[in-house]
């Protein structure tokens, strides 16, 4: 005789209806699985039988689109969690001193603890989940109980696709973020559940953490998210402590202003502006590599701006247009944030490489040296330009390794991580500062004590005044950014200084130089030269 499989046994006894997720979704039939589910008389069943139960009804879950009514998300929700509460509870079984059983799905994990009368506990151990903890007097409530005890809590991983956090009602007009998994504790088939304590939850945030935003600790009240006896006991950039005074359906969102709706005009702007800032990146470049230079021009810190800026800014623009794909690939966005880490510091070292080399000349025509000027090697400059941007992306690797990777590609500015970024940027543009500051000094020393060398001299002084420009259209760029929200005028001033650093450089070290203007006048009439020629031999012909 052929006996049927223990689940499938389940499943027909308790009149459940087998089906496939692609069948629930087609034709409709999740509803009668749930309603299944809700007539059930079983007391227990073993962990596979519901564990199986549960994985078809939460994966059914996530076939629900997030673009149904406020009301159906709503009432589905409430059905998957009562759903999910009944099944948990059937592992619940007497036990005379204390027991326990966990298991994790791919969308839930369930963490239950069960005293019973003879139990020598002072208190059960915390409830752990991976992205979430709770602390509860079990002992105590156990002692009103005569008979078994239980505690069931639960971490739903997609829930919030249902429950989402605009169903937060508050006064204010604020931008909503769930910062947590949705979790669910309960006292399955305890019959005295008044609580002797408050209940603390402690939830690991699961997005990037705004210290301008607002925390609250809510539970679901069957078709909104309220506060009502739950409150933040504690706060850091990575996790939240909440304490509550019962036990129901919790999360944790977050309230920030609402960001102003993107300006398709300002975003034109910005496409336009970064692409003309990438064709003057690579002019330069090429006006670097193909132009003769005098003997004491040293263009290696330049060259090295160019480039780092330039795969910079195309990085950052592929980035930005194709951000819906990468976002799905979290590794590939995290590789991506810490280029762009790497790429902009870089070109910040190379900016500061450039002051110092600049320092250095107008030192030595101070002291009237010759014209050979002591320079380091362009070596030594390339090992160091880039080396200290990969000392810096390595060490924050290796301090916080998941600190790359925002829902923008870019770094993380919870834990303070931004500050890898910040710190040594604002260092570099103040030792600048400086640098420029001494050598508009020096400078003006040497133009009132020097009769001799007049005209490098002049050309001293212009190049000291085109790196200052340039550094100002660096500097500015950025300071400026931290302002772009309290003035449109600002941001557009912002967009266009940031993305136009190439040509700036372009035009200050190339177009100004007499010398490229020469070599760039006979480039032209070689062209112009060859094009008569064709034209000659075409008339012939």
């Amino acid at each position: 005789m052929s006996h049927c499989h223990p689940i499938i046994d389940t499943f027909k006894r308790e009149g459940l209806i087998l089906m496939s997720l692609e069948e629930c979704r087609t034709t409709g039939r999740c509803k009668d699985l749930l309603d299944n589910i809700e007539n059930m008389t079983a007391e227990v069943l073993p962990l596979t039988n519901v564990t199986s139960i549960l994985n078809v009804v939460l994966k059914t879950s996530g076939m629900i689109s997030e673009s149904s009514s406020a009301d159906k998300l709503i009432s589905d929700g409430n059905r998957f969690l009562k759903a999910s509460e009944k099944l948990v509870s059937m592992l619940v079984k007497p036990t005379n001193i204390s027991d326990n059983v966990s298991f994790t799905l791919d969308t839930l994990e369930v963490e239950i603890f069960m005293v019973g009368p003879q139990v020598t506990l002072e208190k059960i151990p915390r409830l752990n989940t991976t992205k979430s903890s709770v602390d509860i007097d079990l002992i105590g409530i156990a002692k009103n109980n005569i008979e078994t005890t239980a505690v069931a809590f639960m971490s739903y991983n997609t829930m919030e696709n249902l429950l989402k956090p605009d169903f937060f009602n508050t006064p204010e007009d604020m931008f909503k973020t769930m910062m947590s998994t949705v979790i669910s504790a309960t006292l399955p088939k305890t019959n005295y559940t008044k609580l002797t304590k408050p209940v603390n939850f402690t939830l690991r945030h699961i997005r990037d953490f705004d210290p301008s935003g607002s925390l609250s600790c809510v539970y679901w009240n069957i078709s909104e998210w309220i506060v009502d006896g739950c409150s933040v006991l504690e706060t850091n950039s990575s996790y939240t402590v909440c304490s509550c005074v019962h036990l129901s359906t919790f999360a944790l969102i977050m309230q920030t202003s609402c960001a102003p709706e993107s300006d398709p005009l300002l975003d034109l702007l910005n496409l336009v502006c970064v692409i003309v800032g990438l064709v003057f990146f690579s002019l330069a470049l090429l006006t670097f590599a193909f132009c003769q230079w005098s003997p004491g021009v040293n263009n290696v810190a330049r060259i090295n701006i160019c480039i780092s800026l330039l795969l910079a800014h195309l990085l950052f623009l592929l980035t930005q247009q194709f951000l819906n794909l990468i976002q799905r690939q979290k590794v590939l966005c995290a590789v991506i944030s810490g280029l762009l880490h790497f790429l902009f510091l870089s070109g910040f070292v190379w900016m500061f490489i450039e002051a110092v080399l600049l320092f250095i000349c107008v030192k030595n025509l101070s002291q009237i040296s010759s014209i050979n000027r002591k320079v380091l090697s362009s070596g030594f400059l390339c090992v160091l330009g880039y080396l200290v941007a990969l000392a810096v992306v390595a060490v924050s690797v290796v301090v916080d390794p998941n600190g790359y990777g925002s829902e923008k590609c870019w770094m993380k500015i919870d834990k303070g991580f931004i500050s890898r970024f910040l710190g040594p940027v604002c260092m570099i543009l103040m030792s600048n500062m400086i640098l420029f500051i001494k050598i508009i000094i020096s400078l003006n020393s040497t133009l009132k004590n020097l009769n001799a060398e007049v005209s490098q001299m002049k050309q001293t002084k212009v190049m000291v005044f085109k790196t200052l420009g340039q550094f100002v259209v660096l500097g500015c760029s950025w300071i400026l950014g931290f302002f772009t929200n309290c003035s449109k005028v600002l941001e557009i001033l912002f967009l266009i200084l940031n993305s136009q650093q190439g040509t700036f450089i372009f035009l200050i070290y190339c177009v100004l130089n007499n010398k490229v203007r020469q070599q760039y006048r006979k480039f032209f009439r070689y062209l112009c030269s060859i094009k008569q020629q064709d034209y000659s031999i075409m008339f012939k012909k």
